[in-house]
């Protein structure tokens, strides 16, 4: 035996068996057969070389009667398994064009033959008896092929009984045109009758230049089709209806993962399959995902060349999150691979076969095979993860306040905040690395200095940022939709206003070109102003004033890879058509988050805290990020106080009781009215005076509920002052700090987001604010009015 090729696996009656194309030399004749074994995998995570003995090949014949058969060489197979029979569609050599090849009877075949076997009473290898050939069943929208190929690995039974099998057509050359178009693969699929006995070419193909396709059934009867290009990148495929019409899935897995090594196309064919993985037998512990095998390439690094040998690796996604499970084949050299779930009542197996070159671009010898129990555990981890996070993410949107807006285009309802959202950067931050909490890319922090804070980061150093990378990922760009939809929120407050005209980058997407063209980005400035970037082009915010220490929530939304928002509470502030093309040599780069990475316009700090960064796979509407600037903020506890004077005096005053009512509302964003209520309670005798007033806020789209109380001087009956306090209390997670103000004098009792400070003789003292300052709006609109007010109200007193 020479060489193995085309690995494919099938399960029969519990036992799992390797298929593949062997090539036989012996001293007078060369033959192509198919070579079957049964895989023992009695070790896990051990490889093992298989389908090596040509006792285990079998030649394929074709002919009705036995003396008018006659061998044929065969390539390709492609496998489904129906219960106990195992259907096969294997490539024969044929010289005659695709389109030439329009039969109205069975007597004319197709380069293309119907193999049906069972596994052999020693269960050891398969046994093909029955072999015919496929009708030619091309019609006229198929006159521009030339050939058909089968696709080679595992087809898929679906759900109503039917077999699809992948296939590979060559467009035809023209004689007149000589065309980029001309003698291009495309990939499509032949599926069957229920009873195998017609069959039906499918209209829709890929575009091309696409080749190599796998084809697995996803949920709600969707066919999805992956397929190796020759621009280097695997293009994914859906169809509704069999296959009529194929889109390409720009928003999930396509133009995902490379098919190249530096400047080489390397087109294999992956392992592609579904299964419906968890803990259990019960289906509400598990979850339907694909799993995916492709070799990946090492990169070029400074004084290390890159490597040619292409190491399998093991992907998970459930259309929306991909992870890398990890490699596959060790330090292998791996071309083609196929992949097979194996499900029962107390074991769960996940299998692999692929091809093992044997050194540059020659034929593999061999076929290995490998149990991959420990990738299997990795993915029930990934799974529990990904569930834990969905419901931290859920928990964005009390359900309390959910029931305030029943809007179904709120992102809150219906659990639609998680529908596509595909990376969640939260508090998980060490070592200059924002890692994603759904484990997909992490982000990077590339200048300043950065400090962890609850549920996101604080950038506090010059041109400090963090970069989200999507084409700077390298061959396999997880994020590779955001070339063409996206959106981006976060919620953010900004610290100190900067200084000088020159805008601060927040958040956006810059291009991969010479210039590191914005794509799409919010800025701000020494103005207060918001700022939106787009292809260069700065445009102010509509309305869009802001205010330091305060807490926004802003987002930014691509649709169609042009028409860019950007939005701050719920708000739209500006909106570009982008004038960049996203072409394959000018996308997306990068995001970058809390600044670009730059110089910060000579301000040597703009503190800016980032926190809960959410990326979808799809532009959210205006109702939908709206419904998220309602609900979804909660505030993270605070950190390492900081002090503001406030050096206001409330005299002892006697006046009968004032009641008064203020309603008003902050200064950012489509934020609900509050209402404070002050009462002062002046009591008569001895110069006592007892005032108070309190503050309940309805929360705004960042804030929990607020209660605020502040307490003016009290002179007892005796002369003896009571001091006054002030205290912002928040109804969220609890957590005490204490602390000391800058004259040494206690009383900071804080409870995640409630501040208590104490202000001696009679001035509201020094109202405490942790570094995100969450509360900040509380302060910066309601206490100048309050304080006002009860100076109005003592002068009047008086």
């Amino acid at each position: 035996m020479s060489s193995l090729r085309g690995p494919s696996l099938v399960e029969v009656n519990g036992k799992v068996l390797a298929i593949a194309e062997a090539q036989c030399n012996d001293e007078k004749n060369s033959f192509t057969g198919i070579a079957s074994q049964l895989l023992s995998m009695e070790k896990d995570n051990q490889r093992e070389e298989v389908l090596k003995d040509a006792k285990d090949t079998q030649i394929l014949e074709e002919g009705g009667s036995a003396g008018g058969k006659k061998r044929v060489d065969v390539s390709r197979p492609t496998t489904v398994v129906n219960g106990d029979n195992i259907y096969m569609l294997v490539g024969k050599h044929s010289h005659d064009d695709a389109a030439n090849c329009q039969a109205t009877t069975d007597r004319i075949k197709s380069g293309i033959l119907l193999v049906k076997g069972e596994v052999g009473e020693d269960g050891n290898k398969i046994n093909w008896n029955d072999t015919d050939g496929v009708p030619c069943t091309l019609g006229a929208k198929h006159e521009s092929l030339s050939q058909l190929l089968v696709g080679g690995g595992s087809g898929v039974k679906l759900k109503d009984g039917k077999l699809v099998f992948p296939l590979e057509g060559t467009k035809k050359k023209e004689k007149d045109a000589d065309t980029e178009e001309d003698g291009k693969a495309v990939s499509l699929i032949i599926y069957s009758s229920k009873e195998f006995t017609n069959w039906k070419l499918s209209k829709g193909m890929s575009d091309d230049g696409c080749s190599d396709p796998s084809v697995v059934e996803w949920k709600h009867d969707k066919l999805m089709m992956m397929t190796a290009c020759d621009d280097g990148r695997r293009r994914v495929y859906e169809s509704g209806d069999k296959g009529d019409s194929w889109t390409e899935a720009l928003g999930t897995l396509s133009r995902v993962w490379g098919n190249k090594h530096e400047k080489n196309v390397k087109r294999v064919r992956s392992g592609f399959i579904t299964a419906k993985v968890g803990d259990g037998v019960e289906d509400d512990n598990k979850k339907n995902v694909m799993l995916v095998t492709l070799p990946v390439y090492s990169k070029k690094t400074e004084g290390v060349s890159a490597n040619e040998k292409g190491e399998l690796h093991l992907w998970l996604t459930d259309n929306t999150h991909i992870v890398d499970i990890g490699s596959v084949s060790g330090d292998d050299d791996v071309a083609a691979s196929s992949l097979l779930y194996k499900s029962g009542e107390t074991n769960e197996e996940l299998i692999a076969l692929y091809e093992k070159k044997n050194g540059g671009e020659k034929p593999s010898p061999v076929m290995v095979s490998v149990r991959l129990t420990e990738q299997l555990k990795r993915v029930k981890d990934v799974l529990t993860t990904w569930k834990e996070v969905d419901e931290r993410v859920f928990s964005l949107c009390p359900s309390e306040n959910a029931k305030e807006d029943v809007s179904t285009e709120n992102a809150c309802e219906n659990n639609k905040i998680t529908d596509g959202l595909v990376g969640f950067l939260s508090g998980n931050f060490s070592g200059g690395t924002w890692k994603d909490e759904y484990l997909g890319v992490n982000a990077t922090v590339k200048k300043g200095e950065v400090a962890s804070t609850e549920n996101g980061v604080k950038f506090t150093g010059r041109g400090a940022g963090a970069e989200w990378p999507v084409g700077k990922q390298g061959e396999n760009q997880l994020y590779h939709f955001a070339n063409h939809n996206f959106t981006l929120v976060a919620t953010v407050s900004v610290h100190v206003a900067p200084e000088g005209n020159t805008p601060i980058p927040l958040m956006g997407a810059k291009m991969d070109d010479d210039d590191k063209t914005v794509l799409l980005g919010l800025s701000y400035n020494s103005q207060n102003k918001w700022q939106v970037l787009s292809s260069g082009t700065v445009t102010e915010g509509q309305s869009s004033d802001w205010d330091p220490e305060t807490q926004y929530q802003v987002a930014i939304v691509l649709q169609n890879g042009n028409q860019g928002s950007a939005y701050v509470d719920g708000k739209l502030v500006g909106s570009a058509q982008c004038e960049c093309e996203n072409t394959k040599d000018k996308e997306i780069s990068h995001f970058y988050i809390g600044g670009d990475g730059g110089s910060a316009g000579g301000q040597e700090v703009v503190p800016v805290t980032v926190r809960n960064v959410l990326l979808y796979n799809r532009p959210l509407s205006s109702e939908e990020i709206a419904g998220l600037a309602k609900k979804k903020i909660t505030i993270p506890k605070l950190e390492g106080p900081k002090s503001s004077v406030v050096d206001t005096q409330l005299p002892a005053v006697s006046a009968p009781d004032v009641e008064g009512t203020v309603t008003h509302s902050p200064p950012s964003g489509p934020r609900q009215m509050e209402q404070e209520t002050l009462k002062a309670n002046v009591g008569g005798g001895g110069g006592g005076v007892s005032s108070a007033a309190s503050v309940t806020t309805t929360p705004s789209s960042d804030f929990a509920q607020t209660v605020v109380t502040v307490g003016g001087d009290t002179m007892r009956g005796n002369g003896s002052s009571q001091t006054p306090e002030v205290s912002v209390s928040s109804a969220e997670d609890g957590e005490t700090v204490e602390g000391t103000d800058e004259q040494g004098e206690e009383g900071i009792h804080s409870q995640d987001g409630e501040v208590n400070v104490t202000a001696l003789n009679g001035s509201l003292g020094k109202l405490s604010q942790g570094n995100n300052t969450d509360a900040a709006t509380e302060r910066g609109s309601g206490l100048p009015s309050l304080l006002l007010l009860l100076g109005l109200w003592v002068f009047a007193a008086l």
